[in-house]
């Protein structure tokens, strides 16, 4: 049902107060129907200086469910969502995400136990709105992709920091983006959503000077496979964006020719923008409105996102943080071929116990995990679906 125009605003509560919290707050300045009324903070808290001064700060999980209609978890740390998703949902409060991160972690643990969905915006989130765009016409995807227009799976500190400041970006996050972790993990989390799969470890990851002839590649690897997939191309001085392949009945195929569309069999629908916590209130209104989830990892997932070493690694080596870090990345792997894959996403406070080469995929008996409710609950995903 729609709000009603004279109903009080939605008080949303924010898990967060980094990049995209800090972009929400300003949009929902502009709104009359949602506005933010708590901000759950691990940081000091006279030390975030961005929140609007009308947005509460606390390190209270349960100040920020009291005083919530509605959460939206934007940490990108799935240790810490892990713990604000349960508590949330246990109070029977809907949850929106921006946080791929968590979902491809272990929120496949949570569907089914409440609302949760992640948030338009992001590359998963304008995926979904485009897979359901083109199925609604009669459409069967064929690739679920996202564009990217540089990538370095190396890149030094030096390099990052220079970027991270230009940027407006943590250093951390402007590596995962620069490694190809972030990609990986979204790739792997819409894959898991539509019941797709990835065509090889660490995905095609087609690389042209052609946008055109990289989507091509993935759209025949699709056929080859005989199901859809979830990749991303490589073009210089590509625009971020996502796009998806689509196939449609023979019988379609003359309307489309004549629309412009070409003579298929592939169809190849763009999305050249996202805008991050812009789209975010749409996803709040969605939910507050009784309508389906937009995407989760889905109940049974196959896909997850392991550690590979960058460098060698030493034993006794600390790795404060695996996502966006220069000791690993992430590369997406199905379940049933790497049951023992240590996912990224637990990589927090982590301890090397045995060498690890440069290259080598990471197992959960290479480091020794602090204790977490996350860490329990990933590992029993990953069990469950390797005796699928």
């Amino acid at each position: 049902m729609p709000i009603a125009a004279d109903s009080p605003p939605i008080r949303v509560g924010v898990a967060g107060t980094g990049f995209i919290a800090r972009r929400l707050f300003d949009s929902l300045r502009l709104m009359d129907d949602l506005q933010v009324s708590v901000a759950l903070t691990r940081r000091a808290l006279d030390s975030v200086r961005d929140a609007p001064s009308e947005v509460r700060l606390t390190h209270s999980t349960q100040e920020l469910l009291d005083n919530s209609d509605i959460v939206v978890e934007c940490s990108g740390d799935p240790i810490h969502a892990a713990e604000v998703v349960r508590d949330a949902l246990a109070a029977g409060l809907p949850v929106v995400t921006m946080n791929s991160e968590f979902h491809v972690t272990c929120g496949s643990h949570f569907v089914g136990k409440g609302f949760l969905s992640e948030a338009n915006g992001d590359q998963p989130g304008v995926q979904a709105q485009l897979h359901d765009e083109l199925v609604g016409m009669g459409f069967r995807p064929l690739v679920y992709g996202s564009m990217k227009g540089f990538l370095n799976p190396n890149p030094s500190l030096k390099e990052m920091l220079y970027w991270s400041e230009r940027q407006g970006f943590r250093v951390q996050q402007t590596t995962s983006f620069t490694d190809g972790t972030k990609v990986q993990i979204e790739q792997a989390f819409v894959a898991n959503a539509f019941g797709a799969s990835i065509a090889k470890p660490g995905l095609l990851a087609v690389q042209n000077d052609s946008a055109d002839a990289a989507t091509r590649v993935l759209a025949e690897a699709a056929v080859e496979l005989g199901h859809p997939i979830s990749d991303f191309t490589v073009v210089p001085g590509q625009a971020p964006g996502v796009f998806v392949i689509a196939t449609i009945a023979e019988s379609q195929r003359p309307v489309l020719a004549a629309l412009k569309m070409g003579e298929g069999p592939f169809y190849t629908f763009v999305r050249p923008y996202h805008l991050c916590a812009l789209e975010i209130p749409n996803t709040l209104r969605r939910a507050m409105q009784g309508q389906p989830v937009l995407l989760n990892n889905s109940a049974a997932p196959t896909i997850g996102v392991a550690a590979v070493a960058k460098r060698r690694l030493k034993a006794g080596e600390r790795i404060e943080t695996g996502i966006g870090s220069f000791q690993v990345r992430g590369t997406a792997v199905r379940f049933r071929d790497e049951p023992r894959h240590l996912p990224i996403g637990l990589l927090y406070g982590a301890t090397v116990t045995r060498p690890v080469e440069p290259e080598q995929m990471l197992t959960i008996d290479d480091v020794d995990l602090p204790d977490s409710y996350a860490r329990d609950i990933t590992l029993e995903l990953i069990r469950d679906a390797c005796r699928r």
